[in-house]
């Protein structure tokens, strides 16, 4: 044999060894605990063939502990590019079987390179996480990596989508990396991340909790709103992950990519125009209403089982990617409170940041009220998303089901905070409030002296219904566009957002602003 097909048996034989990760053993391990490895989960969300891998043959450079006798080629993570539907992605994802995937130097400079391809050539990062957390043997090292990843995800807030994949464990300072990208994914039954675990909980405040409780897939979908998405089966994260990506633009410079629409733009969805019960504080289920008039009732909701009276999420109109927000008034009468604010914000807020025009639906009697939400700082987080719509500059077209109230009424993307297109169905009720509150405050003196205070109340809170609960009052003053017929809200939705496709708008030139967080 030549020296050339020498070296190139040395090379076919290196990679070999390199794709095992840690062996066979701890290959076994892993797809017992229900788990694929790496280079499975990266064949499941790539196009076939498209893998690209980088720094397959890098070694970590520890010599402490023990640790100059144990080397695996790659270090514990598999990073590359490939393809999704034929659009460019980079990508990492942890190998649990070498050294539970614990973050390294040499690891941290692998995730490091791949996102800097990501910004340089504008194309979007997923990160798939199964790590034990920092390699302990490498001490200061192995938090100077994490830093210098959670760098990295800071400066491409806002350039290149970044999807994080909780496969695994995420505990310590490696959940500021999912945190801190646009969508997070995590595996039911599997996955959890926690800042501190069970054992140090248990120390410091005499709490006895498992992982799931702690930091599960359940936990941070429901109560803490730190995931986005959860899944089953890996292959269902995957295909999530997949679809939401082809909502999104590769890069703050692009528009989401264009579907073929088969559903008729003039469609007339009949069952709008009776879906508002008589009674105002009867509710009705809003998903019926975005399913009625986006294309083929296509929608990827976002945080869907978080903070339920506001509802998030993508879908399409005429085949262009939009991001929906809308109250629910099946769910706490579809009030805003804190949670509900801070989920619509940074959803505002990063279709903002990626040319994703945005359409709300709103039915909104208030802010919750009470000693809890104002404890819990509702004014500080109704403000986040006053402010996420009042700066969006995309195209944002709002329309009015029912109630829209006092301070929520405008947080909720209003003319002034530069709504584009605002309609209302003629069931809207555009106030300072109800009638049955503002005739208390307008007429309590006048009520005393009545003979008949409630039949005199009720007979001024129909005045006061007449008068305010209905879109004409607003529609006079310029404050809503037009009053349109429920069933062509689909029509009169698309022809907007054709009509906004050149829209121009900048913000002030400055650093950045200071929203209140």
């Amino acid at each position: 044999m030549s020296n050339q097909l020498e070296k190139i048996k040395e090379l076919i034989e290196r990679r070999a060894v390199a794709r095992i990760g840690g062996g066979e053993k701890a290959i076994a391990k892993q797809h017992e605990k229900g788990k694929y490895t790496a280079r499975e989960r990266l064949a499941m969300l790539l196009d076939e063939g498209s893998f690209e891998e980088m720094d397959m043959f890098v070694e970590h450079r520890c010599t402490n502990f023990g640790m100059d006798k144990k080397h695996y080629p790659g270090d514990g993570v598999v990073t590359g590019c490939g393809t999704i539907e034929g659009r460019l992605v980079y990508v990492f994802a942890q190998d649990f079987t070498v050294s539970a995937g614990s973050l390294s130097e040499t690891m941290s400079l692998k995730i490091c390179k791949i996102m800097d391809q990501a910004m340089k050539m504008g194309a979007p990062c997923i990160g798939i996480n199964d790590s034990g957390g920092a390699r302990i043997q490498e001490g200061i090292n192995a938090l100077a990596g994490y830093a210098e990843i959670f760098q990295r995800n800071i400066l491409a807030s806002g350039v290149i989508p970044q999807i994080s994949g909780i496969f695994g464990p995420c505990a310590g300072g490696a959940v500021y990396s999912p945190a801190l990208t646009d969508f997070t994914l995590m595996m039911e039954g599997t996955s959890y991340m926690f800042l501190t675990g069970p054992k140090v909980v248990k120390t410091v405040t005499g709490e006895d909790v498992s992982q799931e409780n702690l930091g599960g897939a359940s936990v941070h979908s429901t109560k803490s709103g730190v995931t986005h998405f959860t899944a089953k089966t890996e292959e269902e994260g995957f295909e999530l992950i997949r679809k939401l990506l082809s909502f999104i633009p590769q890069n703050n410079l692009e528009e989401a990519p264009y579907v073929d629409c088969t559903d008729p733009i003039d469609r007339l969805e009949d069952s709008l125009n009776d879906i508002i019960p008589d009674s105002p504080t009867k509710p009705y289920d809003m998903y019926e209403v975005i399913g009625a008039i986006v294309d083929n009732g296509e929608f990827l909701e976002i945080q869907k089982d978080y903070a339920k009276n506001i509802i998030i999420g993508f879908a399409r109109f005429n085949g262009q990617s939009v991001g929906i927000v809308a109250n629910q008034p099946k769910y706490l009468a579809g009030v805003l409170d804190s949670n509900a604010s801070r989920k619509g914000a940074r959803f505002v807020r990063f279709c903002d940041a990626f040319n994703i025009p945005i359409v709300s639906l709103v039915d909104v009697p208030g802010f919750l009220p009470g000693t809890g939400q104002e404890y819990n700082g509702v004014i500080l987080h109704g403000a986040k998303l006053l402010y996420a719509y009042g700066e969006a500059t995309v195209p944002k077209v709002t329309i009015t089901l029912r109630k829209s109230y006092g301070g929520s009424h405008i947080v909720m993307s209003c003319k002034q905070l530069r709504g584009d297109m605002n309609y209302a169905w003629p069931t809207a009720e555009i106030a300072v409030m109800g009638g049955a509150g503002a005739v208390e405050v307008l007429y309590a003196r006048e009520a005393k002296d009545q003979e008949n205070p409630a039949q005199f109340l009720a007979e001024k809170e129909a005045e006061y219904t007449k008068l305010f609960a209905n879109p004409y009052n607003a529609a006079k003053y310029g404050y809503i566009d037009d009053v349109i017929e429920p069933r062509n809200t689909r029509f009169r939705v698309i022809r907007a957002l054709q009509q906004l496709q050149t829209k121009k708008l900048s913000n002030p030139a400055k650093k950045h602003g200071n929203i209140p967080l």
